[in-house]
């Protein structure tokens, strides 16, 4: 079984609810107690980079994911991510990754209902990425609502609420 490194970067995913207040927050990752549910017996290495909202997720931030992915020896990563800016870390993955180590595999994944909520899509999208990171070819990819897409031919649909299709986007 070959080992899966993941990194935690925060977003609704890690999400906490204050429910005296309303306020969504961070505190620790809800990973561990995602695996233990999901009874996973797989082989990882989980290491958290930052637990912030991805809308305040800064390039330099990126640079650091890029940057830890590059350094790892696992050649299958997954990434816990906020949906709102998924697809640019994807984006500067894929060009960062291409002349480094083009051999890897990459999954960004993450939830539109924080886990805490009870109703998130959460503990599925994380079970759908595990799946995809171990049996994917090398390259970046968006796993979210039980399906993956080429980092380049993918778009958060605002409207619907889920990640869809779209044809080739700039970059490619």
């Amino acid at each position: 079984m070959q080992r899966i490194r993941i990194f935690i970067t925060g977003g609704t995913f890690d999400k906490a609810y204050n429910e005296l207040t309303g306020d969504l927050y961070f505190e620790d990752s809800h990973l561990p107690e995602m695996l233990k549910l999901g009874r996973c017996k797989l082989d990882l290495e989980i290491r958290t980079l930052m637990m912030i909202d991805s809308l305040q997720m800064t390039d330099d931030d990126r640079q650091i994911v890029l940057d830890q992915c590059c350094k790892v020896p696992e050649s299958r990563i997954l990434i816990t991510h906020g949906t709102d800016t998924m697809v640019r870390t994807a984006e500067v993955l894929a060009h960062g990754m291409a002349d480094k180590t083009p051999s890897k595999t990459i999954v960004l994944t993450g939830a539109m209902i924080p886990y805490k909520f009870g109703s998130s899509d959460g503990l599925f999208n994380l079970g759908s990425a595990l799946a995809f990171a171990q049996t994917l070819p090398p390259g970046v990819y968006v796993a979210m609502n039980g399906r993956h897409f080429a980092w380049n031919r993918v778009r958060k649909n605002r409207k619907t609420g889920v990640f869809e299709e779209v044809g080739g986007l700039t970059g490619a």
